[in-house]
C-alpha cells in the first residue's frame, strides 16, 4: 500500500499527538487569547536598560511598585517582584509553536516541513505566497492611488437619492471589482467608504445592509478568478486546472448565486427601510468644501486636537466637524490620475499574461505564475517610488505643514498672556526656557499646571538628549511616509500576516498526511461518496467545506487539508482499480472551489483573514460587529448562496462531464 493512503500509522502515539495538536491549533485561531508570563522585575529592568545603555531605546525609570493596602501580603510581594506580561496566542503564533512542538517530539521532520514549504503533490507554498503577496501589492497599489475609492463614489452619484438602486448599485460594483483585484482591496477601500456613508447619511440607521452586502460580495466574487483569492491558486495547483477553465466552471454558479442572492437580501434579510432606505438623505456639502483640493490620505499628518479647534468646543460642534470630514472624503474623494492609470494597466496586464500563459501550457503549472506577478510588482513598486520622488516637496509640504500648525496651535492654546521666549526653535530656546519665571501656579488652556508645560519644554527642546536606535528609526520612517506616502502605504497594508500562518498550517497538514489521518478521512469521503452519488459529493463537500472554514485555521487551511484529502481518495480509488469518474471527481473540487470562498462569511470572523481585516477596519470607524450579529445576519445569507450555488453546480457537472474515468 502506497505511504499516502497507509493508514496503519495512526496507532503510534506521535500520530495521535500530531492530530491533537492540529486540533488545538485551529481552535486557538478561532478563539485567540492571551497568555499571562511572570518575569522577575530585576530581569525586565535589567534587559531595558541593558537596551538603553546601548543606545537602542531611550533612558527610561525602571518599572516601580506602588503598595495596595487592599491586596495580600502574598500578591503584594508577587507584584513587586514580578511583572506581568502578556503573550499572544492567535494565527500567528498558535500553528508556529504547535509545528515547533510536534519537531521537539519528532513527530514531524525534515519531510513535512520540506513538503510543507517547498511543495509536494502539486501544492507549492512558496509559489503560492510569493503570487499572492506580489498581487496583493500592485492590487493594493491602485487602491493607494484613490482609484476604487472615486469608482465608488461615482457609483454614489449615479444611484443617486434613491436608496434601493443605490444598494443594487454597489452591490453590483463590490461584485465585479473583487472578481478583479480580489477581496482584500475590496474590503480595504470599500468597508471605510460604507462606514462614511452610513454615517453620513441621515436616514441609515444601522450600515448592517450595506456592510454585510459588500463583505458577501467580496467573498462571492472572489470565487471567479484563480488570482482572486490564494485558496483558489492552493485548489487550482493541487489538480492540474487551468485558470481558464476554473473560472468556466465556477463562473456560472457564482454569478446565479449573486442574481438570486440580490432579491432576498434587499426583501427578505435587509426588508426593514432603517436599513435600505427607498430615499436617501445624504448631508449636503458645504460649497468651499466642495471647491477644496482633496489631499492624498497616504500622507502623515497630525490629526486635529481639541486644542486645535478650541478648549471650548462642545461635543455637537465636534461631532459636527467629524461628519463634515467624512462626508468630505466620501463627495470629494482623493484621486492620482495618472498612478491610478499605470496601476490597471500593470494589472491588466499581469493577468491577460498569466491567463494566456496558463492557456497554452498543457497541463496548467509548467510556468509558475509568480515569475510574472513578482516582475510586475516590481515594476509596481518602482512607480510608486519613482512618482513620491518627483513629488517629495508637495508631500513634504502637506506632512510638516499639517504638523507645524498643530504644534504652533497647541502651543498658542497653552500660552499665559505672553507668549513664551521659546516659541520659535533655534538651537537656543532651552536657555530661554529655563529663564522663564516658574511662579506661575495657574493651569494651561488643557488644564495643566504652567510650570509643567514649560518643564515639558524644556525636556522637548534639551539638546542634551542623546539620540536612539529607536528614535532614529521613528524618523526615518517618518521620512519614508512623507516622502514616499503610496509605497509606504501600500507596503503597510499587505497582509504579511498570511506567511508564517500559511507555511505552518502546510506543514501540520503535512503532518496529518505523514502519520496516517488524511487516508483516514480520505476513506470516510470515499464511503459518503459510493452511498450519495455526485449529489451528495456536491452536497458534502459544500457543507465540509464551510464548516471546516471557521474550524480549520480560516479558509486557506481547510483548502490545504480538503486537497490532500481528495489527493488522498483518488489514490485509493487507484490502489483499489475503482476509478472516480470525471463527474464526481469535479463536481466535487468545484464544490470545494465555491464553499472555501463563501465560507468566508458563514459563522467566525476567522473563516477567513479577509473576516478579521473587515472587523478591525469597521472597528476603527466606530462601528462594533459582535459575534452574535456576524453568526445571525450571515446564516441565512450563505444558506442561500450555498443552496443556489450547489443547485446549479449540479446541473452543470450532469451536462458538461461524463462517466469517464478521471486519470489525473
Amino acid at each position: 500500500m502506497s505511504s499516502q493512503i497507509d493508514t496503519n500509522q495512526i496507532k503510534d502515539w506521535r500520530s495521535i499527538i500530531t492530530l491533537i495538536v492540529f486540533v488545538i491549533t485551529n481552535v486557538i485561531v478561532l478563539f485567540p487569547f492571551h497568555i499571562p508570563l511572570w518575569i522577575p522585575r530585576r530581569i525586565y529592568n535589567g534587559f531595558f536598560n541593558l537596551l538603553s545603555y546601548m543606545r537602542i531605546i531611550p533612558p527610561r525609570e525602571p518599572v516601580g511598585h506602588e503598595h495596595h493596602p487592599t491586596l495580600h501580603d502574598s500578591q503584594t510581594r508577587a507584584s513587586r517582584l514580578f511583572i506581568k506580561v502578556r503573550f499572544p496566542m492567535d494565527l500567528v503564533t498558535a500553528p508556529l509553536i504547535a509545528d515547533l512542538f510536534l519537531l521537539a517530539i519528532l513527530a514531524i521532520g525534515r519531510e513535512e516541513v520540506h513538503d510543507g514549504t517547498v511543495g509536494a503533490d502539486s501544492i507549492h507554498p512558496i509559489d503560492v505566497m510569493v503570487f499572492f503577496i506580489t498581487l496583493a501589492y500592485i492590487a493594493i497599489s491602485i487602491d493607494a492611488s484613490g482609484l476604487i475609492r472615486w469608482l465608488a463614489f461615482k457609483v454614489l452619484q449615479r444611484g443617486g437619492e434613491n436608496g434601493r438602486r443605490l444598494f443594487f448599485y454597489l452591490y453590483t460594483f463590490f461584485f465585479v471589482l473583487t472578481g478583479l483585484v480580489g477581496n482584500d482591496p475590496t474590503v480595504l477601500s470599500g468597508s471605510p467608504f460604507l462606514a462614511y456613508m452610513t454615517r453620513v447619511s441621515a436616514n441609515i440607521k444601522s450600515p448592517r445592509a450595506w456592510i454585510f452586502s459588500q463583505f458577501a460580495m467580496a467573498n462571492i466574487g472572489s470565487a471567479i478568478l484563480v488570482s482572486s483569492n490564494p485558496t483558489n491558486l492552493v485548489l487550482a495547483g493541487a489538480f492540474g486546472i487551468k485558470f481558464i477553465h476554473y473560472t468556466a466552471n465556477v463562473i456560472v454558479p457564482v454569478v446565479a448565486t449573486v442574481i438570486v442572492l440580490f432579491p432576498i437580501l434587499l426583501f427578505g434579510v435587509f426588508r426593514n427601510t432603517d436599513l435600505v432606505p427607498r430615499k436617501i438623505e445624504l448631508h449636503e456639502l458645504p460649497e468651499e468644501a466642495k471647491l477644496r483640493e482633496p489631499v492624498n490620505p497616504n500622507i502623515p499628518r497630525n490629526q486635529p486636537t481639541s486644542a486645535r479647534h478650541g478648549q471650548d468646543e462642545t461635543k455637537e460642534q465636534r461631532e459636527e466637524r467629524e461628519q463634515l470630514a467624512s462626508l468630505e472624503e466620501i463627495m470629494n474623494p482623493y484621486l492620482d490620475k495618472v498612478s491610478a492609470t499605470v496601476g490597471a494597466v500593470v494589472m491588466a496586464a499581469t493577468l491577460i499574461t498569466i491567463l494566456a500563459l496558463n492557456a497554452s501550457s498543457s497541463s496548467g503549472s509548467e510556468v509558475p505564475v509568480f515569475y510574472i506577478t513578482l516582475p510586475a510588482a516590481v515594476v509596481m513598486l518602482c512607480w510608486d517610488l519613482t512618482w513620491g520622488w518627483i513629488h517629495r516637496h508637495d508631500t513634504r509640504t502637506i506632512a510638516r505643514g499639517g504638523v507645524e500648525k498643530t504644534e504652533f496651535d497647541e502651543k498658542d492654546a497653552a500660552a499665559s498672556p505672553e507668549p513664551p521666549k521659546a516659541h520659535i526653535d533655534d538651537g537656543n530656546n532651552a536657555e530661554d526656557i529655563q529663564n522663564e519665571p516658574t511662579s506661575h501656579t495657574g493651569t494651561t488652556g488643557t488644564g495643566a499646571p504652567e510650570s509643567k508645560k514649560i518643564e515639558f519644554q524644556e525636556k522637548s527642546l534639551n539638546p542634551e538628549v542623546r539620540p536612539t536606535l529607536q528614535s532614529k528609526a521613528i524618523e526615518w520612517y517618518r521620512w519614508l511616509q512623507e516622502t514616499f506616502p503610496t509605497a509606504m502605504a501600500v507596503l503597510s497594508h499587505l497582509p504579511y500576516k498570511l506567511v508564517p500562518f500559511a507555511f505552518c498550517m502546510f506543514v501540520l497538514v503535512q503532518g496529518l498526511v505523514t502519520k496516517g489521518w488524511v487516508p483516514v478521512f480520505a476513506h470516510g469521503w470515499d464511503e459518503w461518496v459510493k452511498r450519495t452519488g455526485v449529489v451528495g459529493a456536491i452536497g458534502g463537500m459544500a457543507f465540509v467545506s464551510v464548516i471546516l472554514c471557521n474550524f480549520a485555521g480560516t479558509n486557506i487551511g481547510t483548502t490545504i487539508l480538503l486537497c490532500r484529502i481528495i489527493q488522498a481518495w483518488v489514490e485509493i480509488r487507484r490502489e483499489d482499480a475503482t476509478p472516480i469518474s470525471q463527474r464526481t471527481f469535479w463536481a466535487t473540487v468545484y464544490s470545494m472551489a465555491i464553499g472555501v470562498n463563501y465560507g468566508a462569511f458563514s459563522i467566525a470572523f476567522s473563516a477567513s483573514l479577509a473576516g478579521l481585516l473587515w472587523r478591525d477596519i469597521l472597528s476603527r470607524k466606530g462601528i462594533r460587529v459582535g459575534s452574535l450579529e456576524f453568526v445571525r445576519v450571515n446564516v441565512p445569507i450563505i444558506t442561500v448562496s450555498m443552496i443556489v450555488g450547489c443547485a446549479v453546480l449540479v446541473g452543470e457537472v450532469y451536462i458538461t462531464r461524463n462517466q469517464e474515468p478521471y486519470t489525473g
